[in-house]
């Protein structure tokens, strides 16, 4: 790159690689981006410490780089990663891009931080961590985690018991239905324990990539 990289600060995009969320703006220079390319994890210059910091080095809330791109007039950096933690603004929203400061009249677009709900189940597991932190007293969901963990264990049990019967006896339509509710109960689960979908997904990608090292 030019010898904008040695001499200024580069002001660096950070994106969720999966949904494509913006999640934060920032700022690299030359050692914070050798940093970045040597640890995998996202490295900065603070403009106002006046000194390198490691994203997530004291919260946990890590970025594990996937991609870094830069723009065509080389002094800017889009960085790609996976989120560790979900959530990348210091004040605990998930993106430092959280308000709104102007909307077209009569817009029906999703709202911006919903852009990282990328499946139905991400969907699903955002509105039982809303019941969790809301506790609404006309939600089965609250109810749930109110009602403490022996009792979420038991629905789960119950479920995964109503999964083999229909497995074994019932219709596809059957068995769709009740792995449909053990899913939304190992979410409530999950939730109560503070285990997010990421952690799931990142233990099934270990996992992934350990079968193909030792298949090579």
């Amino acid at each position: 790159m030019s010898q904008k990289e040695n001499d200024q600060l580069i002001p660096t995009i950070i994106q969720d690689y999966r949904s494509g969320e913006i999640l934060m703006l920032a700022y690299m220079n030359k050692e914070s981006l050798e940093l970045t390319k040597k640890t995998g994890y996202t490295w900065f210059w603070s403009r106002s410490r006046q000194k390198l910091w490691n994203k997530g080095e004291t919260s946990g809330n890590k970025q594990k780089v996937k991609k870094i791109f830069y723009d065509c007039d080389a002094d800017t950096y889009l960085v790609l990663v996976d989120q560790i933690g979900g959530v990348a603004c210091h004040t605990g929203n998930r993106s430092c891009f959280y308000r709104c400061l102007y909307e077209e009249p009569g817009f029906e677009g999703v709202e911006f931080d919903q852009l990282s709900e990328k499946s139905v189940f991400n969907q699903l597991f955002k509105v039982i961590e809303d019941r969790k932190s809301k506790l609404p007293d006309n939600s089965y969901t609250a109810s749930l985690l109110k009602s403490g963990l022996s009792q979420i264990l038991a629905k789960v049990k119950e479920e995964l018991f109503e999964t083999i019967e229909a497995a074994e006896k019932g219709k596809a339509t059957d068995l769709v239905s009740e792995i449909s509710d053990l899913i939304y109960h190992l979410f409530v689960l999950m939730a109560a324990k503070n285990v997010t979908i990421e952690d799931v997904e990142r233990e099934l990608k270990r996992r992934r990539e350990n079968s193909l090292v030792e298949k090579s």
